[in-house]
This record gives C-alpha cells, structure tokens and sequence, in this order.
C-alpha cells in the first residue's frame, strides 16, 4: 500500500497519471470531481489544505480510479452518479449519461410552459429518466409519464424519481410501437431518442463507443429518422390541441427531419440550437384539429 502524503501530492499524482491520456484541463477537471466525490475535499481545500495528510488506503483508492479512466470508462459510471439540471443523478451502464444539451431541451420546455400547471408530459425513451423527473420536479404539478424499451434503463429512472422525491409513471414501451390514440392526452410529448448513426461511430470517444448502451444511440445509416418518425406520428394523434412535441436532434438531418414533421400535419415546426450553435433541438405543435 502506498504510503500517507500529503492533499496536494495525491491531488498532484491523480492528474499527472491523467494527464497523457484526456489533456490538462480535462486531467484536472476529473481530478477535482474525483476528490470531491472519493475524499469530500473541495478545490479550496486543495489550496487552503495542501498539507492535510491522506492515507495511503484513499490515495491507492484514488489510483484504482485512475487505472479504470486510463481505459477509457467513463468517470460518472465508476463513481455511478452525474449532475443534470441542478440534481444528482444515478447512472450505469444501462442508461446514457445525460449531456449538457439534453439540460438545453429541459430549459426550452420549461420556458415555453410559461409557469402553466397540471400539464400532462409523456417523455419518449427515457433512459436515465433525467428529463421526465426534471420536469416533474420543476413544472408545476405535472402528470409525467415516461417509458423505455430497456427495463434496465426504466429501472435506474425509477431510482432516481425515488431519490428526488418526484412521482413519474415509468414503464416498459418501445418507442417505433406505441398504440396509437383516438384523443389527445398530452401538452408536452419530448424525447431524445437515438440518433447517431452506424457510419459516424468511427467519430466517437471511445469511452462513449465502448461502454454507452449502443441501443440509445445508434440508428441504421439507411433509416436515421425512424424513432422521429415514429413519435411524430403517435405524437399527432397523441397530443392535445396546440399541445407541443420536442426532440433533440442530430443537426445532420435537421431539414430532412422538419420537412417529415412538417408533412405530418404538425404545424410551426422549427429547429434551435444548443449552445454551440448546433441545430440540436426541434420543436412542433399539434396539427390543426
């Protein structure tokens, strides 16, 4: 076992090992999250506390960490939690970890919700469930709902609705088969199903195309709409009058993608971008009733 030495040191050690493999900044930012999450210690304290003693036991403990990312495991997966929208978030490899522009697709729907209540919302292929129990936690008194195809997937979402104490309807569906309705029955229908398609995998992290569940993200080269179009279709039938549906999206088909919605009947079909400018989200109202 390695020996006791001081904060500064292991915080040193971890992202000098880090370093070769993601880059400084990113070395560093792992190493601050890894020391907050593993020994409670925060970036001030690596400053203000530099000489604080750790044990060899947490150091080696650090290290064994360290080993896992240099294999290119994704470090919300090791320590088996993320952020998403101001919440804690569990995550495994059964579920996708939540991305910054998924919270951009929250942040539009809770804007354009405009502070309404008993808004019923059906989020499609919920994965970790970060936008159905996001929702449920800050619209107002909503009746969400959500489903998967993965009951791995639906039983993480699960965990974490129980975890931040918000109610969701989780259940086992698969999203290019839902039954069509004869009523609307929801204001909001969101999803971000997958979308990456086969030919861009050569793309890809490795830590994303090794151990992200590559039924949430791939779809066939020949057919990259087919969950859109699925969902617009149950989505015209499915939403209430001036009810709204919104995807993310890969900027890739956008046109494409506004143009099917568009031929559906869904009205005021348009994109927006995250916030690096992507066209990265769509969002559409009901057809005219």
């Amino acid at each position: 076992m390695t020996t006791d030495m001081t904060l500064k040191n292991s915080y040193d050690a971890v992202s000098t090992a880090l370093t070769p493999h993601y880059g400084a900044a990113e070395a560093d930012a792992m190493t601050r999250v890894m020391f907050e999450e593993i020994l409670h210690r925060s970036a001030v304290d690596i400053v203000l506390r530099k000489d604080t003693i750790i044990s060899g036991f947490m150091h080696d403990k650090l290290m064994k960490v360290v080993s896992r990312l240099l294999e290119d495991e994704p470090l919300q997966y090791i320590l088996g939690k993320t952020r998403f929208y101001g919440n804690e978030l569990v995550v495994t490899p059964a579920v996708l970890i939540p991305r910054p522009e998924t919270e951009e697709l929250v942040d539009i729907i809770v804007k354009d919700s405009d502070d309404r209540r008993d808004l019923a919302v059906l989020d499609i292929c919920t994965g970790s469930g970060c936008i159905a129990v996001s929702l449920a936690r800050v619209l107002k008194f909503a009746d969400v709902s959500a489903v998967d195809l993965s009951s791995e997937a639906i039983a993480v979402a699960k965990e974490n609705a129980s975890r931040l104490r918000v109610s969701v309807d989780f259940r086992v569906a698969d999203a290019l088969a839902l039954s069509s309705v004869d009523e609307g029955l929801y204001d909001i229908i969101v999803s971000n199903p997958p979308y990456v398609t086969e030919r861009e995998k050569g793309a890809m992290a490795p830590n994303v195309l090794e151990y992200e569940p590559h039924m949430a993200l791939f779809v066939p080269d020949d057919d990259p709409l087919r969950f859109y179009r699925a969902i617009g279709r149950y989505a015209c039938s499915a939403l209430k009058p001036d009810g709204m549906l919104y995807f993310e999206i890969n900027p890739l088909f956008v046109n494409e993608l506004k143009r099917m919605l568009g031929d559906m009947g869904l009205r005021d079909v348009c994109s927006l971008a995250d916030m690096t400018g992507r066209q990265r989200f769509i969002t559409a109202k009901s057809p005219e009733s």
